[in-house]
């Protein structure tokens, strides 16, 4: 066989599924039939996508909250006439490189939620380090509506102003989870946290934590400004039929 046959370059496709491991997903992405996601040849991302991506969050993170404004002044309205609290929530997530920030909720739980926490602890629906309650009975009523459609997260688009998240990326750790899995989450947070990301758009809390993991790490390894447009698409009809929302 003649030495070109041998090195001429193939475009090859595969729809991988979460048990591939991590050093074959380090790829270019493109939607397939929307069955997921296709996996191309390595390319690093650079300092030029990286400006393209913030530009991109600036812009449609502005618009967002301004046409969401509305939206935002109705959900505050009825937060406070659900049930005594503050209108906001913050807990403290890690960034980019493992640097510490605030991240802001409407408040979707009673004010005494986290004094609470020891009677629901039984009841969690996600394996250690995760927290999840299915019915959880410190969620008030608009608090549930809030979580289905995903609504009680609006107040993150601040943080994307401020550059603390993207409007896609990986999913931000709270600090305990550094001690159980730090080396993952060092390289999952490569890459700016985001609003949504592919744990979004593939389960959202119906997803164990090492499922959300190796998204997470595929986003990581993989991301560019085409992928965070396909996301954001798929984010849409996700939150509008609030799959596994909890």
């Amino acid at each position: 066989m003649a030495t070109d046959q041998l090195t001429t370059p193939i475009d090859a496709r595969v729809i991988p599924s979460l048990s591939l491991p991590e050093r074959l997903l380090r790829a270019r992405t493109s939607e397939v039939s929307g069955h997921g996601f296709a996996f191309q040849g390595h390319r690093r991302t650079g300092r030029h996508s990286d400006l393209l991506k913030r530009g991109v969050d600036v812009a449609v993170g502005s618009l967002t909250l301004v046409v969401a404004a509305p939206v935002m002044a109705i959900v505050m309205i009825a937060v406070r006439l659900d049930s005594p609290g503050p209108l906001f929530v913050s807990q403290v997530r890690m960034g980019k490189d493992l640097r510490p920030f605030r991240l802001y909720k409407f408040r979707s739980m009673s004010a005494d939620a986290a004094v609470l926490r020891g009677r629901v602890e039984s009841m969690n629906d996600a394996a250690w380090p995760l927290f999840k309650v299915r019915r959880d009975p410190r969620v008030t009523r608009v608090g549930k509506v809030l979580r289905r459609f995903s609504l009680d997260e609006l107040p993150q688009l601040l943080n994307v102003l401020r550059g603390e998240m993207s409007l896609v990326g990986p999913r931000p750790p709270l600090p305990a989870e550094l001690d159980v899995d730090f080396v993952r989450q060092a390289h999952r947070l490569r890459a700016v946290p985001g609003m949504t990301g592919l744990w979004q758009v593939s389960g959202r809390s119906d997803l164990d934590y090492v499922q959300m993991v190796r998204l997470d790490l595929r986003y990581t390894r993989a991301r560019s400004v085409l992928l965070d447009l396909a996301i954001l698409l798929r984010t849409i009809p996700a939150a509008v039929l609030g799959r596994g929302a909890y």
